[in-house]
């Protein structure tokens, strides 16, 4: 896609995201590196990651990319679970033996699956 600067720009979203990001950062590190005194360095390092941060989102944002929230994922994940469902019944003839795998064939024997040309000989027993 191309630079497109009347898109707009998601930036309570990328803000949220990064706040969350510092806070999950700043206590393993604060749990991690306690006895450290290089905390000072690392904590203005995660301050820093926010401008970077927002800067990388409104580009990519310009340039049309959005991620999906989890609400859209879900919706989607269960849009699609609902289409199955609905597609599985209609083609359903009525004998009771529909199943989620029934419709695909069954793959052909391999060399790893044994049920081939390359079966392994089984050895007399010994009496």
């Amino acid at each position: 896609m191309a630079w497109d600067s009347s898109r707009p720009v998601p930036w309570q979203r990328l803000v949220r995201e990064w706040l969350i990001y510092v806070g999950i950062m700043a206590v393993i590190f604060f749990l991690l590196f306690r006895d450290d005194d290089g905390l000072v360095g690392i904590f203005a390092g995660l301050l820093v990651s926010g401008p970077l941060y927002l800067g990388v989102g409104f580009v990519l944002a310009k340039f049309g990319y959005q991620r999906k929230s989890f609400r859209e994922l879900r919706s989607d994940r269960e849009a699609i679970r609902a289409s199955r469902s609905s597609s599985s019944s209609s083609s359903d003839d009525g004998s009771g033996s529909s199943s989620g795998g029934a419709s695909r064939p069954k793959p052909p024997p391999t060399k790893r699956t044994s049920g081939g040309y390359n079966r392994p000989t089984s050895k007399q027993k010994r009496r």
